[in-house]
């Protein structure tokens, strides 16, 4: 395997291997619904990385080493080396030509090892988890994809190679809960572009998982004031990730 890995092909052997967090991962997922392309791309590396984690041996750590690492953490604070070590190991284990079997056994050391300073991650408060649907558009193999972070009340929406026709736009409406609720639009989507929106309160706040949204062919700029949404030409339902 050549040392110099594109990018497109990076991050989809991180996806493909787990690594990615946070707004990375939820990119990929996102390019993994509406790329076709990039979703054979994870699936090379998924079957390339797969078979080497099964030649590893699981490892259960000594109870003493347990009872180090609780005395240790009595005088031990946050380093930023770990940051530093998360980043280049990341990196490492695409390069290396066995990188899932090195990765699992730099970590078994980095335990074992008495010499290793040994930090466990502080516990974080939970949070909502993010809801993302993949709406499929007409017969092809075009996708279009919502992802709602709950945390920040934002939703992302990927149109990645969707394209205008200069008559119409279409836009993205939410199901609410209630019955006695309208829809509530989520706004017209731009082709070809992705966008982030932040939602106010009362919309966040009829996402769930299983909430329907619709996609309706409207006049150029949304549906006008005063009349009925469009007819629906696409739909899909959140669901939690």
């Amino acid at each position: 395997m050549s040392d110099d890995i594109p990018p497109e092909d990076m991050m989809a052997a991180e996806y493909a291997l787990g690594l990615l967090e946070g707004e990375e991962l939820l990119a990929a997922r996102s390019r993994e619904a509406s790329d076709a392309a990039f979703a054979q791309e994870v699936v090379f590396w998924q079957d390339r990385l797969a078979p080497l984690l099964d030649e590893i041996d699981p490892q259960t750590p000594r109870a003493e080493v347990w009872e180090r690492i609780s005395a240790e953490l009595e005088s031990t604070g946050d380093s930023a080396e770990i940051v530093s070590l998360t980043a280049r190991l990341r990196r490492w284990k695409i390069a290396a030509g066995s990188a899932a079997a090195a990765a699992v056994a730099a970590i078994t050391l980095l335990v074992l090892s008495p010499a290793q300073q040994a930090v466990v991650p502080v516990p974080q408060e939970p949070v909502e988890a993010p809801l993302a649907a993949s709406i499929p558009i007409g017969d092809t193999q075009l996708r279009l994809a919502v992802t709602y972070l709950p945390e920040r009340q934002e939703l992302l929406v990927s149109s990645s190679g969707l394209t205008a026709d200069g008559v119409h736009d279409h836009e993205l409406w939410l199901v609410p809960q209630s019955e006695d609720t309208p829809l509530l639009s989520l706004g017209v989507i731009e082709p070809g572009v992705e966008r982030r929106v932040t939602l106010d309160a009362a919309v966040a706040s009829e996402f769930a998982d299983g909430s329907a949204l619709l996609l309706t062919r409207e006049p150029l700029g949304g549906k006008p004031e005063g009349v009925d949404a469009g007819p629906v030409v696409a739909e899909g339902r959140m669901q939690v990730i």
